[in-house]
């Protein structure tokens, strides 16, 4: 039926969840390993991407970079840095509706595979369990649509004034 009235069907599915890059460094080990006073900075950096790979298929990747450091000299206890990315059929969405799907939906869906490679990862290169807090993907694309909103405001302003 919606096919006759001229609109598409919606439909989301997810064809594959895969890890995309994967690195762990302990640039301090075995050292590290010394210490007994474990009191660490952790620094996360997060950011999803998406790539069109044809009509309905689409990338999404969620990249965490952990940065962890010892409190006292700075020096890098051990740094991971991962590519959870997943292969997802996106069809008859509106813009705002897709943009939610790929900038929110989508990396939600896959922050619990990477927080678990994470986890395993940091466990496997000998440290103490490391445990990432759920993020509200929801909130950091409210953010970054309004972030976008601001630049594109202020280049008008700019272009409007050049004239």
């Amino acid at each position: 039926m919606a096919e006759q009235d001229g609109t598409a069907e919606k439909r989301l599915s997810i064809i594959k969840i895969y890890v995309k890059d994967l690195s762990f460094e302990s640039p301090q080990a075995p050292g590290v390993f010394q210490t007994k006073d474990w009191a660490p900075q952790t620094n996360m950096n997060l950011r999803s991407s998406h790539t069109k790979i044809d009509d309905n298929l689409h990338e999404v990747v969620l990249t965490i970079t952990i940065d962890t450091k010892a409190k006292d000299d700075d020096k890098t206890l051990f740094l991971v840095e991962l590519q959870q990315a997943g292969l997802f059929e996106i069809a008859g969405q509106n813009e705002a509706e897709f943009g939610v799907l790929v900038g929110s939906f989508c990396p939600n869906l896959l922050f619990p595979y990477a927080r678990e490679g994470i986890a395993n990862l940091v466990q496997r290169g000998g440290f103490p369990e490391f445990l990432l807090q759920p993020i509200n993907f929801d909130a950091l694309y409210a953010q970054s649509l309004e972030q976008l909103k601001q630049q594109q405001a202020q280049g008008e302003a700019g272009s409007t004034e050049t004239h």
